[in-house]
């Protein structure tokens, strides 16, 4: 953008402002508002005919392109696995001649398939693409008009603001005098520069738009029979393959097990395919670790562990070894209480089996029953079909169900029974 551009889009900023958000007066012209919504349509819908066309060809390309690296692919499976490479002598050929045979037959169909479809995708590319390229061309330059038509209505809005606002003051000056002069001149060009671009594309977009219409109608024509021939060629060509390798007198699947045989149980039998690991599971290393207390002296260590109420090292041990400890338990241990620091011991233990002090009471807006809604019968309903509920006026009915529409359908019971009734039969208690 030049420096004179940028300069304008300083000086319209506080007019865009004002119409993004209804502020003053703004110059409105029905006509010019219908063609350009017209024209935006036009705008949109051949950008999408032109995106989607591209689409369909690409992808006819695409198709008979993939069916080609398809074979391709089948064939180099289908070929054999040798031995080593470095001694010739030990080539052992055990391939799938016949099925290479019939990826080659289906390669050179294609391909001849890829040239009889050249010319007619050529045909899209010349006769469809191109003109809606073309006509994207136009619409742009048109929307160049369109867009240098906005600008000129925020020059003649923003110009005649300033002249009704100099021609509003009082007590002018001959500084205000100079330039209300100035806006005057000002207003004068912003409106022929307005009314030009304004005029021009009222009177030229109609045209454009019968234009427009006898531009889609044969365009739309060629595409369609071109098209046809497409799928027709597609159709008889594919109908003429005859490969011997593919029994196409059955169905499908059919055809698919048939081919396939055993293969699929041989692969799953190779013990590659179900390798699974064997052996106990191992405890966490983290159990296996001795605690810090344990010292030299067996009898000691139990007697921490068990004031502590740390299980032993014997319940962590991994279950093969468990029949050994139960064969040779350690010695019972009764520790005297004499000294001050098995007192100390005696007292902690004793503070640790102290039972836990009795939860507080629930309060009673957590242990009462959900409220139950209860309706009054105002008139007697009895059931018209399987599933109602049938009561008489001044039953008390319990709400099961219920929508905000107390013209719809509830669902309660009473009297032992359920169903559904209408809820406008009802009352609220």
């Amino acid at each position: 953008m030049s420096f004179k551009g940028l300069s304008k889009g300083l000086a319209r900023a506080p007019q865009q402002f004002k119409v993004k958000f209804n502020i003053g007066e703004h110059t409105k012209d029905a006509v010019y508002i219908d063609s350009e919504r017209r024209f935006q349509e036009l705008e949109t819908e051949t950008k999408r005919l032109h995106d989607e066309s591209k689409r369909y060809f690409d992808a006819i390309n695409g198709m008979l392109h993939h069916q080609i690296e398809f074979s391709q692919a089948m064939t180099e499976i289908y070929k054999p696995i040798s031995g080593r490479v470095s001694d010739p002598d030990s080539l052992e050929v055990v391939g799938n001649p016949e099925g290479i045979r019939a990826c080659e037959e289906y390669e050179a169909v294609v391909k001849d398939l890829q040239e009889t479809l050249a010319p007619e995708l050529e045909m899209i590319e010349s006769r469809v693409i191109r003109p809606a390229n073309e006509l994207l061309d136009v619409i742009k330059v048109i929307r160049k008009t369109a867009t240098k038509r906005e600008h000129k209505k925020l020059d003649y809005d923003r110009h005649r603001a300033t002249l009704k606002k100099l021609q509003d003051k009082k007590d002018k000056t001959a500084k205000d005098e100079k330039a209300m002069w100035k806006a005057e001149g000002e207003v004068e060009q912003s409106t022929q520069e307005f009314n030009y671009f304004n005029d021009l594309l009222k009177e030229e977009l109609p045209r454009l738009f019968a234009l427009e219409r006898e531009f889609i109608q044969p365009l739309f024509q060629s595409f369609y029979y071109m098209q046809l021939n497409i799928f027709y060629t597609l159709h008889e060509r594919m109908q003429q393959v005859d490969i011997g390798y593919f029994d196409l007198t059955l169905d499908v699947e059919d055809a698919f097990l048939r081919k396939r045989g055993d293969v699929q149980e041989q692969a799953e039998a190779l013990s590659i395919c179900r390798f699974k690991t064997t052996g106990q599971k191992r405890p966490p290393k983290h159990l296996l670790r001795r605690p810090s207390i344990i010292t030299n002296n067996t009898s000691d260590r139990h007697r921490r562990l068990a004031l502590l109420q740390i299980p032993a090292v014997s319940a962590l041990r991994p279950t093969w070894r468990q029949s050994e400890a139960s064969e040779n338990p350690p010695l019972p241990y009764s520790p005297p209480l004499s000294s001050p620091g098995n007192k100390a011991l005696a007292a902690a233990v004793a503070a640790k089996s102290k039972p836990p002090p009795p939860p507080k009471p629930k309060p009673s807006r957590l242990s009462a029953a959900p409220k139950v809604e209860t309706v009054t019968a105002l008139y007697d309903y009895s059931a018209q079909a399987e599933g109602d509920l049938s009561f008489r006026a001044g039953d008390v009915i319990e709400v099961l169900t219920r929508t905000a529409n107390d013209n719809e359908w509830w669902t309660g019971s009473v009297g032992g029974k359920q169903g559904q009734f209408p809820g406008e039969f009802i009352s609220s208690l």
